[in-house]
């Protein structure tokens, strides 16, 4: 093995039952290097890192793995972190009830005579946290802190492992755009004190801005290897290799022509749920008109989804005050069963917690909200069920052996067309979509718009949460611009930029 790389993988292949998710796949990282890893969603990407890194041990996959040089024969992911190989997945692992510096030593604390000195532990933890610039007091619950800061104690527990080797499975798909760059910029110091990173992502700008070298998976193949800077690579050049063809539009082209209002929200306030005097959303008055995307756009804690989850039948929040109403009709919702039934219809950005039931099938996740239209005298019609399971399969082109597949089995864009199924054969009018498209790839996200634009051909409407702009920009027929819980502008169609929604979000 040449000395030049700190990883090495040979013919790499690893099958689960019905499916090859890896497919004689081969890659070579330098040392030192940022190398990015993209890809269609299932086309192997975080399967590959999971072997590298030991969750998926020696014996379960065929092909070789070297790291500095040696072949690897990993039993799990301690053994990996003794050899300072570091793997941050997507759902960040941190325990939400221990503090910040019990996270970053949590596996690794030394004891002298079965007693941590955990005042040492408070001092150390400072050091790696001044590294990755959270500035927050080591004793601080880790549940009280933001994604972003959360993703920063995660980087300072594999710098404290004394990391030369750092994987990173979508760093920034949980942050806004300022986290994001910090995040990027973080990783770029790494490369200067030498260590080397690997990072998955689907934001093509994000790649291209700080990788060396990027390697294309696609259908659980090695595609292509590119040195960004050599060969001026471009996000054209990635999307032709990560679907095997040409997008020439990711935004699909469509002539609205929106309707009546069928939806009116005047002076909306939510209080939070354990600190009843809070307002997290003020006093917001927004409408939604037929045959309309509505985005609504700003910074990461503008209130955009307590404000959503809290007319979706008072899903966020201790209580909530305002109006109301539905094609004219001032209604109450204080269920999510009532708001479906009303015609409302929610998609989560949180598809794992809140979206899927991830030990069911799929066949059962798509049907969850809609066993009333597959029922008979309270009796489930199977091969209905089985049937409606089939045909979301195929037009949303889920990529699965089969419905009875676990949804926890799943890619990350695969279970997102899951939750969008399950809310389609709910059929209800209005339907209001939390980040649809986020931690998926760029293919996925042009399927997730078709559907948008088909629902507001038939008449529905959408009201979409983006944090990515040029996706509210290209989608939404009028955008709302919310931070600090309340609504400080809106921009048609034809008058929004990026640069006029951030001086609208931070400015007013």
């Amino acid at each position: 093995m040449s000395g030049e790389y700190i990883l090495e993988i040979e013919n790499l292949t690893k099958d689960f039952p019905g499916v090859r998710a890896l497919d004689n796949v081969n890659l070579k990282v330098k040392k030192g290097e940022i190398h990015s890893l993209c890809g269609e969603n299932g086309a192997g990407k975080s399967t590959l890192m999971s072997v590298i890194s030991g969750v998926y041990p020696k014996g379960s996959y065929e092909g070789r793995v070297f790291y500095k040089g040696k072949e690897t024969a990993y039993h799990n992911v301690k053994d990996s972190e003794k050899e300072r190989l570091a793997i941050i997945h997507q759902e960040l692992a941190l325990s939400p009830y221990l503090s910040i510096y019990e996270n970053i030593f949590l596996g690794h604390m030394k004891t002298s005579f079965g007693i941590i000195n955990w005042d040492y532990y408070i001092k150390e933890s400072q050091k790696y946290l001044a590294r990755v610039g959270l500035k927050e007091n080591p004793a601080t619950i880790v549940s009280r802190l933001g994604v972003g800061k959360q993703q920063l104690v995660e980087i300072a527990r594999a710098l404290s492992k004394q990391v030369e080797l750092l994987i990173l499975d979508e760093p920034t798909s949980s942050l806004n755009d300022d986290e994001s760059a910090k995040l990027l910029d973080l990783i770029l110091e790494f490369k200067k004190q030498g260590i080397t990173s690997v990072m998955i992502s689907h934001k093509l700008n994000e790649i291209l801005k700080i990788a060396d070298t990027v390697t294309v998976l696609r259908d659980g193949k090695s595609i292509s290897s590119f040195d960004v800077k050599k060969e001026n690579l471009t996000e054209e050049m990635l999307i032709r290799d990560m679907v095997g063809r040409n997008i020439t539009h990711r935004f699909p082209e469509r002539n609205s022509v929106p309707g009546d209002t069928v939806m009116e929200v005047k002076n909306w306030t939510v209080y939070h749920p354990e600190y009843h005097a809070i307002k997290v959303v003020d006093n917001v008055s927004f409408n939604l008109r037929k045959g309309e995307i509505l985005a609504f756009c700003g910074p990461m804690g503008a209130g955009r989804t307590e404000l959503m989850m809290s007319l979706y039948g008072g899903s966020y929040g201790s209580r909530s005050e305002g109006e109301l109403y539905i094609n004219g009709k001032k209604i109450q919702l204080d269920s999510a069963k009532k708001a479906l039934d009303a015609g409302l219809g929610y998609i989560s950005e949180d598809r794992k917690n809140l979206g899927l039931i991830l030990i069911q099938d799929i066949k059962t996740n798509i049907s969850s909200s809609s066993l009333g239209k597959l029922s008979s005298f309270g009796i489930v019609n199977k091969a209905k069920e089985i049937a409606e399971a089939e045909r979301y399969r195929d037009e949303l082109q889920i990529k699965t052996p089969s419905v009875f597949q676990l949804a926890r089995n799943l890619s990350g864009g695969n279970q997102q067309k899951v939750v969008v199924s399950r809310t389609l054969l709910a059929n209800p009018d209005i339907f209001i979509v939390d980040e649809p498209t986020r931690g998926i790839d760029i293919g996925a996200k042009t399927e997730i718009y078709n559907i948008l634009n088909d629902l507001v051909k038939q008449g529905k409407s959408v009201i979409m949460i983006s944090s990515e702009l040029p996706e509210a920009l290209g989608m939404a027929d009028r955008i709302y611009v919310m931070n600090e819980g309340r609504i400080k502008g809106m921009l048609r169609h034809d008058e929004a930029t990026q640069e006029k929604i951030m001086h609208m979000a931070l400015v007013g």
